[in-house]
């Protein structure tokens, strides 16, 4: 049995140096090299306006590239091209978790092993990764502020189509809100290699290095500003309690499920609190909600990325395991001037977390709310 796997998985590895030699033929090499040495093509413009500032106080550069390319693996790499380089600012590229320099893209060493489309028109890049498909939190924080980078350099209307994947219903309300979903949607799933006339990419707007948890910490305020100043006029009222419970149990996810949930619910409905599946809700009653909110208590999830909407002063209380290094829903409360505070529950013997990971005890909630 042994050597049949080995004979399959040498079999595959011959495959897939094959098909990479194929297309290095096709499509050539792709080099990494210093961008004096770039063709003509390329035009890097940086953005001016200085309320719209990257965490160093250093300006955004939006790239314009005339017949350029992207090539996208759709988990960790996008490689934004021009006449074979690899440009270092737009593409997008982590090694073991960790964002790197673009000489490290897995197009430099594997090529671009797929079938190219050629598109007719202008192309805004927004594609970055498994991280940028359908994530909440990543949409509202690194995709859309994308627009907004590239909207500071050149009109939109002159955008011929989005690069990104397939949009989920609050993707599409969002862009309807920003008057942009006329713009249509190239599918960087269905295309992972792509050509056109013109290709606009911008900088990361808060991730340039690193593990992401750590660059979180340090999100330019000015993003959170226009996230609210584009989307808080579209709330739509309903009948919601000031006091809110997030109930994470609808969420397919595990990790940062609280295992005694219904006792936590009964708990906080006799303090006057009401449970919400968030992800039952509307964008536009998403943002209702949380700015009505007075008080939020919740496991860390998606949910918590709504906290750009909340009034100042709410009272916020998130509840993770103690080794769990995300602190993003501290970082907006911080530039929210929200009243933030974290309940870290005690790590779990793996053989307990059939039913989550979080195990909260009633009695730590009940000194908090």
């Amino acid at each position: 049995m042994t050597i049949i796997l080995k004979k399959k998985y040498k079999l595959s590895f011959f495959y897939k140096y094959l098909v990479r030699k194929l297309f290095n033929i096709l499509y050539g090499n792709i080099i990494f090299t210093n961008q004096k040495k770039f063709a003509n093509y390329l035009k890097i413009l940086e953005i001016k306006n200085p309320e719209i500032r990257k965490q160093n106080q250093e300006k955004y550069k939006v790239y314009e590239i005339t017949n350029g390319r992207i090539f996208t693996d759709f988990v960790e790499n996008v490689a934004v091209i021009d006449d074979n380089k690899i440009i270092e600012g737009p593409s997008y590229q982590q090694v073991k978790g960790v964002f790197t320099k673009a000489k490290f893209n897995s197009a430099i060493q594997n090529g671009t092993p797929y079938l190219k489309k050629k598109v007719y028109g202008n192309v805004l890049s927004l594609t970055q990764g498994a991280s940028g498909h359908s994530n909440y939190f990543h949409w509202l924080f690194d995709i859309l502020p994308k627009i907004k980078l590239c909207s500071e350099i050149i009109d939109l209307d002159e955008i011929n189509y989005f690069y990104t994947s397939k949009l989920l219903d609050f993707q599409k309300k969002t862009l309807r809100i920003l008057n942009l979903d006329h713009i249509k949607i190239l599918d960087s799933e269905r295309y992972r290699h792509i050509q056109a006339e013109k290709i606009l990419a911008t900088d990361h707007p808060w991730y340039n290095k690193g593990y992401v948890l750590n660059e979180v910490g340090k999100m330019p305020p000015w993003i959170l500003k226009w996230i609210r100043e584009k989307f808080l006029p579209y709330k739509k009222k309903i009948n919601s309690n000031e006091k809110v419970f997030i109930d994470r149990s609808e969420s397919k996810f595990n990790h940062c499920q609280i295992q005694n949930n219904s006792e936590v619910i009964d708990f906080l409905t006799k303090k006057g609190f009401t449970s919400y599946k968030i992800g039952e809700l509307s964008f536009e009653n998403q943002i209702y909600l949380f700015n009505k909110a007075k008080i939020i208590v919740g496991a860390h999830g998606a949910a918590f990325a709504n906290l750009v909407f909340c009034k100042p002063k709410t009272k916020i209380i998130e509840i993770k395991p103690i080794n769990n290094p995300n602190y993003v829903n501290k970082t907006i409360s911080k530039i929210n001037s929200l009243d933030y505070t974290l309940i870290a529950t005690q790590k779990l013997d793996e053989n307990l977390k059939i039913n989550g990971d979080i195990y909260l005890d009633l009695k730590r909630l009940n000194k908090i709310v």
